[in-house]
């Protein structure tokens, strides 16, 4: 009988395919195992990335805001000049702290976002009371009046003070000037009235409003059913208590408090922010008039960055879904002819 020697070449083929087998799955164990350690790495880097940034800007914001709240404790007792200056230096600094958030929202966890915003909110009704306080609105009077008669027609304390007596008269430092307490009236304030000066609309009623030129800032407050047209403002728009209006500006920055069923054509360049509003639709600023782009300079805002649909809705913090207090006004419904 023949021997047989050797190995059966089927046990063989066999054998090299079972350890062929395994020595596959050893290796995409390994492979899991360092995808998951490289995952895991990546995600302790990010949380501390994400923690070393949140440190840095609450160091740096905390700092910056002390330091305009110093400004601001600095104007009073301080010459009207002198406080127009410092309130100009503390209005820009506000406005930059509150891009320094915007810029942040990414990193910051809620609760320090909402820290932030509080601390905002507080340091713009400081910087108003303070403007109101050291900057007060001059009351109008006739100079060749007698002392009886100028007495017997003082307004009362509470009592806003008409339309002319917010006129400028051209005295050092930023004034107030705007309408107050009208309904349906047809409203205009030319260049020379309002070129670099805070501008106030406030209870206006049924009102066609148009301002001409480039004022600092704009503050709207108790409007209805009004329709508000306005050159570049070279800071902020502040609205506050609006419904039922149609409003158009360009501006550095707009903040829209208390608002519904209102629609802003805007053209600005960092952000707006609503809260407490609902109702509100934005569209591209598309009001002109023959002095516009020599109002745009004097402004100093960029013409071609225009963030009107880049909007922070500071009662909406779901990340990933859209506030459902602003939209977009459809280009089909938008105004473009402003003369009618």
């Amino acid at each position: 009988m023949e021997e047989v020697t050797g190995v059966n070449p089927v046990m063989e083929l066999s054998g090299e395919s079972g350890a062929a087998r395994v020595h596959e799955r050893l290796q995409k164990r390994h492979q899991m195992r360092t995808e998951d350690a490289e995952r895991r790495r990546e995600a302790k880097e990010s949380q501390t990335v994400a923690e070393e940034k949140g440190e840095y800007f609450s160091v740096a914001f905390n700092a910056e805001r002390a330091s305009i709240e110093e400004l601001l404790s600095g104007c009073r007792g301080a010459e009207r000049a002198a406080a127009a200056e410092r309130l100009e230096e503390a209005t820009s600094r506000s406005l930059q702290l509150q891009t320094f958030l915007n810029d942040s929202v990414m990193f910051l966890t809620s609760y320090e976002l909402r820290r932030a915003q509080a601390a905002l909110r507080e340091l713009q009704s400081s910087l108003a009371d303070t403007r109101e306080e050291c900057l007060p609105k001059k009351k109008f009077g006739f100079r060749a009046r007698t002392k009886a008669a100028d007495k017997a027609a003082a307004p009362a304390p509470d009592t806003p003070a008409p339309a002319a007596a917010s006129k400028v008269d051209g005295a050092a430092g930023p004034e107030v000037c705007g309408f107050s307490n009208m309904d349906g009236a047809r409203l205009t304030k030319s260049s020379e009235e309002i070129q670099k000066r805070d501008v106030l609309l406030s209870h206006l009623s049924n009102c066609r409003v148009r301002l001409l030129g480039s004022p600092s800032t704009l503050h709207l407050k108790h409007i209805r059913g009004c329709e508000i047209l306005c050159g570049p403002v070279s800071s902020s728009v502040l609205v506050d208590q609006c419904r039922d209006s149609t409003l158009a500006f360009p501006c550095q920055q707009l903040r829209t408090h208390n608002t519904t069923d209102t629609r802003v054509y805007l053209h600005v360049t960092s952000r707006a922010i609503v809260e407490d509003c609902s109702g509100v639709a934005f569209a591209p600023f598309s009001w002109s008039y023959p002095t516009l782009e020599e109002d745009f300079a004097v402004s100093g805002l960029d013409r071609n960055r225009n963030n009107w649909d880049q909007v922070d809705d500071f009662n909406w913090l779901a990340a990933g879904t859209p506030s459902p207090n602003w939209t977009v006004i459809p280009e089909a419904d938008r105004r473009t002819d402003w003369d009618s």
